[in-house]
């Protein structure tokens, strides 16, 4: 009879970690594999959080609240896709509780949301009745403050928790905010808590100073574990004077600031959105800013086929009368530009930037072909001929 050798057994002691194991990889069809639960557009999904970056006063928090009403109400308040309603909880550590009750108020009433609507699924809270602290940090390293994480959890499961948004995330725990471990200590928190409660967190943060340069989400204040860690990242900027003109609202009095998705590691990125800052009275006075959607103009909005072979045929009676018109903008006189101007009722020095789009979009499309042409001098210069009539 052959003796069965026994085989050592590991000794694990008691609060050691588990081992790690490799998993062998089994092929199942694509289809049965459950799909990306998304939340509101392609930036809050189930069991990740996603980070928002802005400078200060361009509108993130009175956009994290519209986006909130239209979550908790199942309503597209902004043009994006919302899976609702949902139950969202927002966490706001620098405003006190009426001025969030006046913006909350006043966005229902722009957006004309109905306090039914809302049917209970949104909360509300302040930082000044109660703050957050996530984690501390002493001589010896960050150290999560795992009773604070523990009561965040257990209010998520309570109340079914689909959304919770942290504005902003500064306040949200006392760590060095440039230690990179620091942060990744407390981002890796947050993503455990999204899995933990099968829910989409939303952390609201500043930029740097940028010295009047255009943020990305890379410009946020300190240490970048935290964009590392998160799933989506967006970043509002400011529209600029140069960007008022082409769009032509360099008169008005309202904020538009755009939303860039540079990040988005579950999704491609999207393009960019405009949004605009419009200011609210309530019956108490109170004049409040709120978030609504904005497009940036169409070059060719009105505008028919009948209207661009009108332009063609200008533009063939200019060279027929031995004016070639001028391709560049820049040109001191028959720049192609004035003939558009004219055919379309416009104003070439106001219009200067749409109808300069116009032309290159026409160039593209071959409406219209640039060529070498000598002038007096005999001078070679791009100019712009008829290329494929447009047909009415």
């Amino acid at each position: 009879m052959t003796a069965i050798t026994p085989q050592p057994v590991a000794f694990i002691p008691p609060g050691a970690p588990e081992p790690i194991k490799a998993t062998p990889f089994v092929w199942r069809d694509p289809a049965n594999i459950a799909p990306r639960q998304w939340l509101y557009g392609r930036h809050l999904i189930r069991r990740f959080f996603s980070v928002t970056v802005a400078p200060g006063g361009v509108g993130k928090s009175s956009l994290t609240i519209c986006e909130a009403v239209a979550m908790a109400s199942g309503s597209s308040l902004l043009g994006e896709g919302v899976s609702g309603p949902l139950r969202v909880w927002m966490l706001n550590l620098e405003d006190p509780r009426d001025e969030l009750e006046r913006r909350v108020s006043a966005t229902m009433l722009h957006h004309r949301v109905a306090p039914e609507a809302l049917g209970g699924r949104l909360f509300l809270d302040s930082g000044r009745e109660r703050g957050l602290c996530t984690a501390t940090q002493a001589r010896d390293g960050a150290t999560i403050n795992s009773p604070e994480v523990a009561a965040i959890i257990a209010e998520i499961e309570a109340r079914e928790i689909d959304v919770l948004i942290v504005d902003p995330f500064v306040s949200s725990h006392r760590v060095n905010e440039n230690d990179n471990g620091a942060i990744d200590l407390v981002a890796k928190e947050w993503g455990r808590v999204a899995e933990r409660c099968n829910c989409a967190i939303e952390l609201v943060h500043h930029t740097r100073k940028l010295g009047g340069e255009e943020a990305s989400s890379e410009s946020s204040r300190g240490a970048v574990a935290l964009l590392g860690a998160a799933r989506s990242a967006r970043v509002l900027n400011r529209m600029s004077d140069a960007q008022k003109a082409d769009a032509g609202v360099s008169s008005d009095p309202n904020t538009y600031f755009s939303i860039d998705r540079d990040k988005a590691n579950l999704a491609p990125p999207g393009k960019r959105e405009w949004r605009r800052m419009v200011s609210v009275d309530l019956p108490n006075g109170d004049s409040v800013g709120v978030t609504e959607a904005w497009e940036w103009p169409d070059d060719f909005e009105g505008l028919s086929a009948a209207d661009l072979l009108a332009v063609q045929r200008a533009i063939q009676d200019a060279w027929k009368a031995g004016n070639p018109p001028r391709a560049s903008n820049q040109a001191k006189s028959d720049w192609a530009g004035e003939i558009v101007a004219s055919v379309l009722g416009m104003d070439a020095a106001k219009d200067k930037a749409r109808i300069t789009r116009m032309l290159k979009t026409w160039v593209a499309s071959g409406a219209l072909r640039e060529v070498q042409h000598e002038d007096a001098k005999r001078n070679l210069r791009p100019c712009l001929e008829v290329g494929e009539w447009a047909t009415e």
